[in-house]
This record gives C-alpha cells, structure tokens and sequence, in this order.
C-alpha cells in the first residue's frame, strides 16, 4: 500500500510520523547532495542525512541518492556506512565497488549511541572493529542534542567538537556540523553479547 507523497517539517518527529503511518519503505523526493556549496544546500542536505539517519534507527528501508565531493568521497562514504546504503552514490573513484561494499557490509546498530543516567555511550562498528566511547560529563549530552540537527561549527565547544571529528562522530558540511550515530533506546542482542 502507498501512502503517496507525504510533507514533512525536517524536525525529529519526521521518521517517528512516517513510522506511525505505518511506513517501511520511504524514497526520498531529491538527492542528499554535500557537494553543493552554500548554507542552504548544507541544510537541505543535513535534514534529508537525518530522516535516513532516523528511519535507519527504525530499520525503516530508505531510497535515497548520495551525491559526495570527489575530493572527500573515497572516504566519506565508509563514514557514513552506518546509514542504509543509497541506491545511487555518486563521487567516488569506483563508485560501483563502493557502493556494492556499502550494500554488502551494512547492517543495523553499526553506528549507535544511547544515553543512560549520568553517560552518553557511543558503539562504532563501521571500521571493522568495536570502537567503545563513554562521556560522562553533561557537556558532551548537551553538544549531541543539538548537533542531532546539525548546528554551527561555533556553536559546538572545540574541544568537543575535535574529540568527536577525531572519532569520525560528526559530519562537516559547510559551516555545520551533524552527529552522525543514530540513538538506539534498546540493544538488538542481549547486554552480555554486545
């Protein structure tokens, strides 16, 4: 059944509506494209990275296209393998191989974070390896809650900000910067097994 063409206000609540509509197919209606210049093709191309960041978390399949910089494009693309994989990438060398990589590696819970009492927990999976980072200072729940959304490079601490681009955490485009793990409320295995 096709719910046709539905509007949406690039907020949170956007993958949580398509969810209660009973959506488990969305295409989304133009490209993420972080190769266009200016602050309006960074906000475009961050609110369309979050629905398909949020409807991921859901498990919810995403057709979307990802147009990437040819200069950053052999890598950013593994940064963002977290997300269901597009059904076009344009940008890199071998796009093919890429994306055929990206389609084959992929699985849910590759890129999460949660927050429990007092921590924020962060599990990174897309390098091969478990990659474990713990804060449990407010400042950094407070820089994820708005990076969620994509803010200012100003408007992040730059202490906090270089620890989580270090870690590959964030995503650059343009004058903003986007918190690039999905939140998971519950783990897909049991606690011993993660």
């Amino acid at each position: 059944m096709s719910l046709g063409r539905v509007p949406l206000t690039a907020t949170a609540d956007d993958a949580a509506h398509l969810w209660s509509l009973s959506a488990r197919l969305v295409e989304l209606d133009a490209p993420v494209d972080l190769s266009a210049p200016g602050p309006d093709a960074a906000r475009a191309a961050i609110d369309r990275l979050s629905l398909v960041r949020d409807l991921t978390a859901r498990a919810v399949q995403v057709d979307w296209d990802l147009i990437l910089p040819q200069d950053q494009a052999d890598h950013l693309w593994k940064v963002l393998s977290h997300l269901q994989p597009p059904r076009t990438l344009t940008g890199p060398t071998d796009a093919d191989s890429a994306l055929h990589a990206w389609r084959t590696r992929h699985y849910l819970c590759k890129l999460v974070w949660r927050q429990g009492p007092g921590f924020l927990q962060i599990r990174d999976r897309r390098w091969g390896d478990l990659r474990r980072f713990t804060a449990d200072e407010p400042r950094y729940a407070e820089a994820v809650s708005g990076l969620d959304r994509g803010l200012r490079t100003t408007d992040v601490p730059a202490d906090i900000l270089d620890e989580f681009a270090s870690e590959h955490l964030v995503l650059r485009v343009d004058e903003l910067v986007w918190w690039l793990p999905y939140r998971v409320s519950r783990w897909l295995q049991e606690a011993m097994a993660v």
